[in-house]
């Protein structure tokens, strides 16, 4: 940590005068927690956020928010004024959706010290954070340079592709934003580098046939065989960490029919967007020789085979330097918060898109324990000193508030 990004940080914040911020946060931990739970307990299956949405805009109302609106992409945003006019604009966010599918039962259970539920850290968590920082700045009337917008992003997990985000700095607010910080997950974590994820539909086509009668057609099961062969001995570096996964395999009709297509989903991820774009590359590579191996197969048939490749999602990778202002005071607000942030780390949130634009942008996790992130038995457990990461973000929010 350098010291000049702790002098900059201690002159920013104004410690004393900030302070009763910070009390407001720790007395207010069981009302984190109870708005986490209450908000988990609202269904956000993907690109069905609108409920949810509604009642995080009634809560930051009801704590004295006037300006509040929902974009087009179903964002909600609402303006704590600065002492400027326009400038600069900094946006304080956690997202809605979770990765659930409509219709799964989303009350939270409590056993012992754990609560069990839906998305309960993922990302109820962060918009109880959100939720009060927004109460103790409003509580406290504090005074700030820049424009924040504490905003609650839609489309954040995987179908929904970032796309509340990228609304934001694409369409909605292109060209205005300074800075970003996003609330994300649990623990004490801070992500300064995205990792970007390039996700296919892929799909072998053929006429399909019976089993016995057809017989020495090419066979799209066959092909994507092949295909998950050559994809699976690929090399991949292991710094810059890289990876790939074939999650979902399906198609075929019965056990006796040459299938008339099969399909996969397959995920690749990099920190880094040049081992991306190459991993990209090789696995576009394996597809097709899969697809010319098998017609090759059978030279005497007639028969059509196709592959088809369909993009679900790409989050871009970003690689910005721990020396940037931004991560320095994120470091040096977890110190002064007391959490033991030592290092940088790289993930997938909203703030690779920021990231990949050249925007200051971190992501921070919202405390407390948790297991089980995206499975039906994810669970929270509040720790004494959970709060102490919702300061950090507060004192990370008013270090870039000011000069």
């Amino acid at each position: 940590m350098s010291r000049v990004a702790l002098s900059l940080v201690a002159a920013s914040l104004g410690a004393q005068s900030f302070q009763p911020v910070l009390d407001s946060i720790k007395a207010d931990q069981a009302w984190t927690l109870e708005q986490q739970i209450s908000i988990c307990e609202i269904p956000a299956p993907p690109f069905k956020e609108t409920k949810r949405g509604e009642e995080w805009a009634r809560r930051i109302r009801a704590l004295g928010f006037t300006d509040i609106r929902t974009d087009s992409e179903g964002n909600v945003i609402s303006r704590y004024p600065g002492s400027k006019t326009t400038k600069p604009l900094i946006v304080f966010s956690a997202h809605l959706d979770t990765v659930f599918p409509e219709g799964m039962d989303v009350k939270v259970r409590k056993e012992g010290t754990q609560h069990h539920g839906l998305g309960i850290g993922d990302d109820c968590r962060g918009l109880a954070v959100v939720l009060t920082i927004a109460k103790a700045f409003q509580k406290h009337k504090v005074a700030l340079e820049a424009n924040v917008l504490f905003v609650a992003t839609v489309g954040e997990e995987g179908q929904g592709d970032l796309r509340g985000v990228r609304h934001l700095f694409t369409k909605e607010l292109k060209g205005q934003i300074d800075a970003f910080i996003s609330i994300d997950g649990t623990g004490n974590r801070l992500t300064a580098r995205g990792v970007g994820s390039n996700r296919y539909l892929v799909t072998y086509k053929g006429t399909g046939g019976h089993s016995y009668g057809a017989f020495g057609m090419p066979n799209p099961a066959h092909a994507m065989g092949r295909a998950m062969a050559r994809i699976a001995d690929i090399q991949v570096p292991k710094s810059p960490k890289t990876t790939f996964n074939i999650g979902r395999v399906e198609g075929g009709t019965s056990v006796n029919s040459i299938p008339i297509s099969t399909s996969m989903e397959i995920d690749l991820r990099s920190e880094s967007a040049k081992e991306l774009a190459a991993l990209d590359e090789r696995i576009r590579a394996a597809l097709q020789a899969a697809l010319d191996a098998e017609k090759k197969r059978w030279p005497q048939s007639k028969a059509p085979l196709e592959l088809d490749i369909k993009t679900m999602g790409l989050r871009p990778a970003a690689e910005p330097p721990d020396s940037l202002p931004i991560v320095q005071k994120a470091l040096a607000a977890a110190k002064q918060a007391g959490v033991p942030i030592f290092a940088t780390g790289a993930g997938l949130t909203d703030a690779n898109i920021p990231m990949s634009l050249g925007i200051p942008a971190v992501t921070l996790a919202g405390g407390g324990n948790a297991q089980g992130a995206h499975s039906s038995d994810e669970w929270y457990e509040d720790t004494p000193d959970s709060y102490k990461a919702v300061q950090w973000a507060a004192l990370l929010l008013k270090s870039l508030s000011e000069k």
